[in-house]
């Protein structure tokens, strides 16, 4: 399958960095399903850093699969920075790779709120020293463009967290 240009060549620079700084990564994916663990396994040679991924769409898959304490999700809900630390936390102890990057976000195009508006997705990344969290709102976008640039820009942060 062909990937969108920005992504196969975003996907390209992040194995090429986690390779150069021996890296190992896990996704723990939300609102895009897999699409990042499926970027990066489209370049040929992921395997040595790609442990693999998490699609936790169903609260009880971020619960049951990673770890995320059920008293969080019913506090915070779902789309949260507190879900998305927890859930990229619990990836990489999971999987027990150097970095996990984590997703959680409305789609769209319905289960938005004034709150959590379409659009809205939290981002967080988890190494053994610290856990960024980044928060982005994808306004006037469909839910594929919201996927899109959910993928871009967690493949931005797994590439910058490489090369740094």
């Amino acid at each position: 399958m062909k990937l969108p240009n920005d992504i196969a060549t975003l996907a390209a620079e992040t194995i090429q960095a986690l390779t150069a700084k021996g890296l190992t990564v896990a996704t723990a994916e939300s609102c895009t399903g897999g699409l990042i663990a499926g970027a990066l396994t489209a370049v040929a040679g992921s395997s040595a850093v790609v442990y693999g991924g998490f699609i936790t769409y169903a609260n009880e898959a971020k619960i049951s699969q990673i770890g995320v304490p059920y008293a969080l999700l019913k506090q915070h809900g779902a789309v949260s920075e507190q879900v998305a630390i927890a859930m990229a936390e619990g990836a990489l102890g999971t999987a027990g790779t150097h970095i996990a990057i984590a997703v959680t976000g409305v789609a769209g195009p319905d289960g938005g709120t004034a709150d959590k508006p379409v659009g809205l997705v939290h981002f967080a990344l988890a190494s053994d020293e610290e856990t960024k969290h980044v928060k982005k709102v994808f306004p006037k976008l469909d839910r594929d463009g919201v996927r899109h640039a959910t993928v871009v820009q967690a493949l931005k942060m797994l590439r910058d967290f490489a090369r740094a």
